[in-house]
């Protein structure tokens, strides 16, 4: 094999090994046996991936994570669905505005954004830190929502809605009937999307932590401040995993790589 054969699977294999050599190393400090974070890993435990269940901070903070991932995407496609649609169906004045608004949060660095919300807010106004931080992931999440969802209703022929229009059914009842279901694959990709996006958002959830109120990558970090166990690279592990899990089966059942 010459060298110009040679240079192309060399590059590919240097490319995959600054991608996936971090996380194949913290997969094997996970089950390592010794009391320290190290790689290469003493021996082979399962002790550390026991003991992400038995930490009381994780438990609070994966519960505060996941409320915050579910109900935040959940209210961000409340509001993305119909401003999708509107967008998509209808020849709005400044309609190019609302999108670049829309995707604000997606441009403005998630730490401004935290900065700004605790300066401006959470200080002055004494607000609960929860609410806050639902607020903030619904606003993050809410761009993915309306794009996706965009997406989804491009593919969906106008004239399907219009027939049942001109067979008897309100414009609603036409939306509801025919739109939402037709569109309920965009929809589930935006969900999943938003929700990963959400439960991994570090930067605008720092700046937004209480006492009491933290999400899991945060108190990840805090945790790691304090004790330098393999602990936090188990719970790495089954959080990468748990998304890689969740990612395959949204491409395997709904076509994710069709609407992101």
């Amino acid at each position: 094999m010459t060298a110009r054969n040679l240079f192309t699977p060399l590059v590919l294999f240097l490319v995959l090994t600054f991608l996936i050599g971090p996380f194949l190393i913290i997969v094997a400090a996970s089950f390592s046996a010794g009391e320290t974070l190290a790689f290469p890993p003493q021996g082979f435990s399962l002790q550390w991936i026991l003991k992400v269940f038995t930490v009381d901070s994780f438990r609070a903070s994966f519960a505060t994570s996941m409320l915050l991932a579910v109900g935040g995407t959940a209210a961000a496609l409340l509001f993305g669905i119909p401003a999708s649609y509107a967008l998509s169906r209808y020849k709005l004045p400044g309609a190019e505005i609302v999108r670049t608004v829309v995707s604000a949060p997606i441009i403005v660095p998630g730490i401004i954004v935290g900065l700004a919300l605790l300066r401006y807010i959470v200080v002055p106004m004494q607000a609960s830190m929860t609410l806050i931080l639902f607020l903030a992931h619904t606003a993050l999440v809410l761009p993915y929502a309306v794009r996706v969802v965009s997406a989804s209703l491009e593919n969906l022929r106008s004239d399907i809605e219009e027939a049942a229009v001109l067979l008897g059914s309100s414009r609603l009842g036409a939306f509801f009937r025919v739109v939402l279901p037709n569109i309920r694959g965009g929809i589930l990709s935006a969900f999943i999307l938003g929700f990963v996006t959400s439960f991994n958002q570090v930067p605008l959830s720092l700046f937004l932590s209480a006492p009491g109120v933290r999400t899991l990558p945060v108190d990840m970090m805090a945790y790691m401040e304090i004790v330098f166990d393999p602990s936090v690279a188990a719970l790495s592990t089954l959080l990468a995993f748990l998304s890689i899990g969740i990612v395959f089966a949204a491409e395997r059942f709904l076509g994710f790589s069709r609407y992101v």
